[in-house]
């Protein structure tokens, strides 16, 4: 199985391994927003999504939903499309609350 991946991975051309670190790079914005949430409630001693959440779930789906059109994969682009619409009503709603409390 190893000697497998390790013979696909050498017979990538630079563009696919490119491609490949792009994806992951992505899914690591994708995940480290959990590490931002679990830090601030932490500090906070209360469970809160802070606004850095939304922004680098939003950056982080992008980032994966481009990888997924160009790999072709439907289900990536199902799952991520939602979750960029999500993410962008989050931040919308979080930035009108916001003025909101502003104008006061």
């Amino acid at each position: 199985m190893f000697e497998s991946f390790t013979h696909s991975l050498l017979a990538m051309s630079y563009e696919e391994l490119l491609w490949i670190g792009f994806g992951f790079l992505g899914q690591g914005i994708f995940f480290s927003r959990w590490l931002v949430q679990w830090v601030v409630s932490e500090r906070n001693e209360e469970s809160q999504i802070p606004m850095s959440f939304w922004y680098m779930s939003l950056v982080g789906s992008v980032i994966v939903l481009t990888y997924a059109i160009h790999i072709a994969d439907l289900v990536f682009m199902a799952g991520q499309s939602v979750g960029t619409v999500v993410y962008v009503r989050n931040i919308m709603l979080l930035h009108q609350a916001n003025k909101r409390v502003m104008s006061g």
